[in-house]
This record gives C-alpha cells, sequence and structure tokens, in this order.
C-alpha cells in the first residue's frame, strides 16, 4: 500500500494533481487506514497512469473520465474527435503567435498598412508622437465603426498630405496643442483651416450616411477634445468656414 506521496513518486504526478483527480472524480479516493493516511494500491497506480497518459496527449480532464470507460470503438471515435479539436487549437495558436510577432510592427497590429503609412508620413512632416497617436487612436476608431468607408478616407488624407498649405497647417496645429485657448493665433491658424478647407473641400463626399457621420464625428470629437486649444481652433475654424461658404449667415449664427 502506497501513501500519496509514494503514489505520486511512482507515477510522476504532483501530489497537487493527484487531489485535483480525486475532486474531479477521476480518481477514486481511497479510505483512510487507522493512522489517518490515504492508502493507494496498484490499481490505484495503473489508473493514475492512464489519466496521466490522457491528460498528457492533450485530452480535456473533462473528457478522460468518458475515454476511461469507453469501448475501443467509442474510444477511436472519442480520440478522433480530441484530434479534431487538437489541431483547431494548433491552428488557433499558430494565429496568437503570428499577433504577436506582429506586435514588434507596433500600429501595423491595429490598423492597415496605408493607414500606418500615413502615420508614418506625419513623421516625417515633423509632426510629435503626441499628435500621431492622437490621430492613431482617431483611424482606429474609424476602422472599427465604418469600415467600409476607410478607402475613401484614406484617399482623402493622402490628397491632403500632398497639398504643402495642409502639411504647414498640419504642423502649426500640432505645435497650438499647448497653446492657451485665448492665444491670438488660434485665430489665425483658424482662418488658414478655414479657407484651406473652403478651397479644398467639396460640400458633399459621396458614401456619406448618419452612420458614417456619426462615426466621422466620434472620430473629430475625440481629436479635437485632446486639447482646449484645439477645441477653440475647432469652434472658430467652423465659424469661418460658414461664413466661407454663406456670406449673409451671421458669424456667430449655428
Amino acid at each position: 500500500m502506497l501513501t500519496i506521496g509514494q503514489l505520486a513518486d511512482y507515477t510522476g504526478v504532483t501530489v497537487r494533481a493527484i487531489r485535483h483527480y480525486h475532486q474531479r472524480g477521476l480518481l477514486a479516493e481511497p479510505a483512510r487506514d487507522a493512522s489517518g493516511y490515504r492508502r493507494y494500491d496498484g490499481r490505484d497506480v495503473v489508473e493514475l497512469i492512464r489519466i496521466k497518459t490522457l491528460a498528457e496527449a492533450g485530452v480535456p480532464l473533462a473528457r478522460i473520465q468518458e475515454l476511461l470507460d469507453a469501448e475501443p470503438a467509442e474510444f477511436s471515435g472519442a480520440a478522433r474527435q480530441i484530434d479534431e479539436a487538437l489541431k483547431q487549437k494548433i491552428r488557433e495558436l499558430t494565429q496568437h503567435r503570428r499577433k504577436i510577432a506582429e506586435l514588434t510592427g507596433g500600429e501595423r497590429l491595429f490598423l492597415p498598412a496605408e493607414i500606418v503609412d500615413i502615420l508614418g508620413e506625419l513623421r516625417r512632416m515633423g509632426v510629435s508622437e503626441r499628435t500621431v497617436q492622437i490621430e492613431r487612436d482617431a483611424w482606429i476608431l474609424m476602422v472599427a465603426l465604418s469600415p467600409e468607408l476607410i478607402p475613401e478616407w484614406v484617399s482623402t488624407k493622402r490628397g491632403a498630405l500632398d497639398d504643402p498649405e495642409f502639411r504647414r497647417i498640419y504642423v502649426l496645429g500640432d505645435q497650438a496643442y499647448d497653446w492657451d485657448p485665448s492665444d491670438p493665433r488660434l485665430a489665425e491658424l483658424a482662418d488658414a483651416m478655414a479657407a484651406w478647407a473652403a478651397s479644398s473641400r467639396p460640400d458633399t463626399s459621396p458614401g456619406e450616411t448618419p452612420a458614417s457621420l456619426a462615426a466621422a464625428a466620434l472620430m473629430i470629437s475625440h481629436i479635437v477634445g485632446s486639447s482646449p486649444s484645439w477645441e477653440r481652433m475647432n469652434e472658430l475654424a467652423a465659424k469661418r468656414l460658414r461664413a466661407l461658404k454663406d456670406p449673409q449667415r451671421p458669424p456667430d449664427s449655428p
């Protein structure tokens, strides 16, 4: 008769695992002897080795009892099912490994390559990493909410980045992040933003829908909400743009 420690040594299973198998009902728990110790016999050794072998083969604990009790034909069928489940798990783990490897690519894990290229262009322009990260998160929102519009938005952004005036305004906007909201330079920058938008952006965009407008509004609010000066600049630019499009409209009208 063996103690639980001796059983563990014979089978290469930890005492903790043996107790866990008792709790799961996989291994019968023997009665205690007069000294209060559990005593195991040869049958327990054989049963534990079978449990250990199945567990090491990848059989889920929830199915081990089924296999232990199965007839040969049933065992073969169940083993095939478990093998298919393991193959699927291997495919999933391989995919996870690929994703982990892509972590070294940073933004490429979260965004399409064309957007990552845009972020790289902002960095080459001298835009601060803080602003790049704010725009990155805005793109992540857009990809999640309106993925069908991403090609159009990417095309629009690339077209804007080809314009030296837009690049100048963008860099100045980056610098304005820390300005006081009452800084008079914000009004000048807002004027430049409105003038560029009025001359470069059509009144309507193809594919505009309530859902896409809502996604765009969320994206813009994420960006301008990052800085009080940006919020002020956005308000001023919106007023200037309305005035440019409709000179008869009072400047403070909504």
